[in-house]
Protein backbone atom coordinates (compact mmCIF):
# COMPACT_ATOMS: atom_id res chain seq x y z
CA UNK A 1 0.00 0.00 0.00
CA UNK A 2 1.19 4.04 -1.29
CA UNK A 3 0.35 7.05 0.43
CA UNK A 4 -0.23 10.30 -1.08
CA UNK A 5 0.00 13.91 0.40
CA UNK A 6 -3.63 14.39 0.41
CA UNK A 7 -4.29 10.80 2.46
CA UNK A 8 -5.51 8.37 -0.49
CA UNK A 9 -4.12 5.24 -0.53
CA UNK A 10 -3.12 3.21 -3.24
CA UNK A 11 -3.15 -0.70 -3.47
CA UNK A 12 -1.67 -2.15 -6.63
CA UNK A 13 -2.75 -5.49 -8.38
CA UNK A 14 -0.82 -6.03 -12.01
CA UNK A 15 -1.81 -3.09 -13.82
CA UNK A 16 -5.02 -1.71 -11.95
CA UNK A 17 -4.71 0.34 -8.89
CA UNK A 18 -7.66 0.77 -6.24
CA UNK A 19 -7.79 4.20 -4.15
CA UNK A 20 -9.53 5.23 -1.60
CA UNK A 21 -8.69 7.44 1.45
CA UNK A 22 -7.00 7.09 4.92
CA UNK A 23 -8.53 6.28 8.21
CA UNK A 24 -6.83 9.44 9.63
CA UNK A 25 -8.44 11.67 6.20
CA UNK A 26 -11.77 10.42 7.31
CA UNK A 27 -11.60 10.85 10.39
CA UNK A 28 -10.83 14.63 9.91
CA UNK A 29 -13.57 14.72 7.04
CA UNK A 30 -16.28 12.85 10.23
CA UNK A 31 -19.47 11.58 8.99
CA UNK A 32 -19.50 11.54 4.96
CA UNK A 33 -23.19 11.89 3.96
CA UNK A 34 -22.15 11.95 0.44
CA UNK A 35 -19.69 10.38 -2.26
CA UNK A 36 -19.88 11.18 -6.13
CA UNK A 37 -17.75 9.22 -7.91
CA UNK A 38 -16.28 9.02 -11.93
CA UNK A 39 -17.68 7.27 -14.55
CA UNK A 40 -16.30 3.84 -15.78
CA UNK A 41 -14.44 4.33 -18.92
CA UNK A 42 -13.49 7.63 -17.77
CA UNK A 43 -9.97 8.78 -19.12
CA UNK A 44 -8.02 10.63 -16.36
CA UNK A 45 -5.00 12.26 -15.80
CA UNK A 46 -2.79 12.71 -12.53
CA UNK A 47 -4.32 15.12 -10.43
CA UNK A 48 -7.35 15.69 -12.13
CA UNK A 49 -10.49 15.74 -9.31
CA UNK A 50 -12.75 12.70 -9.92
CA UNK A 51 -14.46 12.05 -6.70
CA UNK A 52 -16.30 14.50 -4.83
CA UNK A 53 -16.96 13.52 -0.60
CA UNK A 54 -19.47 15.76 1.03
CA UNK A 55 -19.13 15.29 4.95
CA UNK A 56 -21.33 17.01 7.48
CA UNK A 57 -17.86 19.32 7.88
CA UNK A 58 -17.00 19.82 4.47
CA UNK A 59 -16.71 19.05 0.79
CA UNK A 60 -13.51 17.75 -0.82
CA UNK A 61 -12.08 16.63 -3.77
CA UNK A 62 -10.12 13.20 -4.79
CA UNK A 63 -7.49 13.89 -6.94
CA UNK A 64 -6.44 11.00 -9.80
CA UNK A 65 -3.10 9.59 -8.24
CA UNK A 66 -2.21 8.91 -12.09
CA UNK A 67 -2.74 8.49 -15.51
CA UNK A 68 -5.41 5.90 -16.84
CA UNK A 69 -8.67 4.80 -17.40
CA UNK A 70 -11.72 4.13 -14.95
CA UNK A 71 -12.58 0.69 -14.83
CA UNK A 72 -14.38 0.10 -11.44
CA UNK A 73 -15.75 1.72 -8.94
CA UNK A 74 -17.53 1.52 -5.70
CA UNK A 75 -21.12 1.59 -6.45
CA UNK A 76 -21.94 0.42 -3.05
CA UNK A 77 -21.12 4.13 -1.79
CA UNK A 78 -24.36 5.74 -3.49
CA UNK A 79 -26.52 4.29 -1.06
CA UNK A 80 -23.84 3.89 2.00
CA UNK A 81 -21.29 6.28 1.74
CA UNK A 82 -20.71 5.82 5.77
CA UNK A 83 -18.56 2.77 4.84
CA UNK A 84 -15.72 5.11 4.18
CA UNK A 85 -15.80 5.99 7.51
CA UNK A 86 -16.91 2.56 8.73
CA UNK A 87 -13.64 0.71 6.48
CA UNK A 88 -11.86 3.87 4.83
CA UNK A 89 -9.25 0.90 3.62
CA UNK A 90 -11.49 -1.77 3.01
CA UNK A 91 -15.15 -1.46 1.90
CA UNK A 92 -14.76 2.20 1.55
CA UNK A 93 -12.37 2.57 -1.45
CA UNK A 94 -13.97 4.70 -4.52
CA UNK A 95 -12.37 3.80 -7.66
CA UNK A 96 -9.94 1.19 -9.91
CA UNK A 97 -7.62 3.10 -12.22
CA UNK A 98 -6.03 1.00 -15.33
CA UNK A 99 -2.64 2.06 -15.25
CA UNK A 100 0.17 2.22 -18.15
CA UNK A 101 2.90 3.76 -16.70
CA UNK A 102 3.49 2.60 -12.90
CA UNK A 103 6.35 4.57 -12.51
CA UNK A 104 5.11 7.83 -10.62
CA UNK A 105 3.94 5.52 -8.13
CA UNK A 106 7.80 5.04 -6.87
CA UNK A 107 7.09 8.83 -5.56
CA UNK A 108 4.32 8.31 -3.26
CA UNK A 109 4.81 7.28 0.52
CA UNK A 110 4.94 3.69 1.92
CA UNK A 111 2.94 3.34 6.08
CA UNK A 112 6.00 4.46 7.61
CA UNK A 113 6.44 7.77 5.71
CA UNK A 114 2.42 8.43 5.68
CA UNK A 115 2.60 7.77 9.72
CA UNK A 116 5.39 10.62 10.15
CA UNK A 117 4.05 12.62 7.19
CA UNK A 118 0.61 12.86 9.47
CA UNK A 119 2.56 12.92 12.58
Amino acid sequence: MKFTEEHEWLVVEEDVVTVGITAHAAEQLGDIVFVELPEIGSEVAKDDEIVVIESVKAASDILAPLDGEVVEVNEALADEPGKVNEDPTGAGWFFKLKVSDMSPMDDYMDEAAYTAFIG
